[in-house]
């Protein structure tokens, strides 16, 4: 059997499972690319909390991945490759905003260009700029579509999705 103690300044155990669940959500939001929710949940996390449990469910999440990835015995061989390879500075991740042209975008799926389309995606080094650009044409577009015809759309929406529906706070919902 084998004995476990809380030292001083680690995570309390009744808080593991809430922790997780932080990391998780941070997690998610990197995946996908929601840059404005991965910053606001790192806010918060740094708000609420100290940088120690911040490097813990970053040192979790990593673990983990590790531990479904890779047998026991090459683990520890991935671990120090990665810790190798580091640069010694990566303390930053270069973003390019400026290759995210949204406009260009439009008015090249407008033209039916599909190689123009697929150069300025794959030109473009990090996407989310070009979503959530995207993402503003359309909430600029919906005022504009004929009454009745965004309801029919999210309608649709609900059928291909099979009728889940996020609730987002501070909405009106029908």
């Amino acid at each position: 059997m084998t004995a476990t103690r809380e030292l001083a300044d680690e995570l309390p155990q009744h808080e593991v499972e809430a922790a997780k669940a932080r990391a998780a959500a941070l997690l998610l939001a990197f995946r996908h690319g929601n840059q404005l929710s991965f910053d606001e949940q790192l806010d918060r996390l740094f708000a609420d909390r100290v940088e120690r449990e911040v490097t813990t469910l970053l040192v979790w999440i990593a673990a983990e991945a590790v531990r479904k990835a890779y047998a026991p015995e090459a683990a520890d061989r991935v671990l120090r490759g990665l810790a190798r390879r580091a640069p010694a500075d990566a303390s930053g991740v270069l973003l390019d905003e400026e290759a995210a042209d949204p406009a260009r975008l439009i008015e090249a799926v407008d033209a039916g260009d599909v190689a123009a389309v697929r150069a300025l995606v794959a030109a473009t080094p990090d996407t989310t700029y070009l979503v959530g650009g995207l993402l503003q044409a359309v909430a600029m577009m919906l005022p504009l579509l004929p009454e009745g015809e965004s309801a029919e759309i999210a309608a649709e929406l609900r059928r291909r999705h099979g009728g889940r529906t996020a609730q987002v706070p501070g909405a009106r919902h029908a």
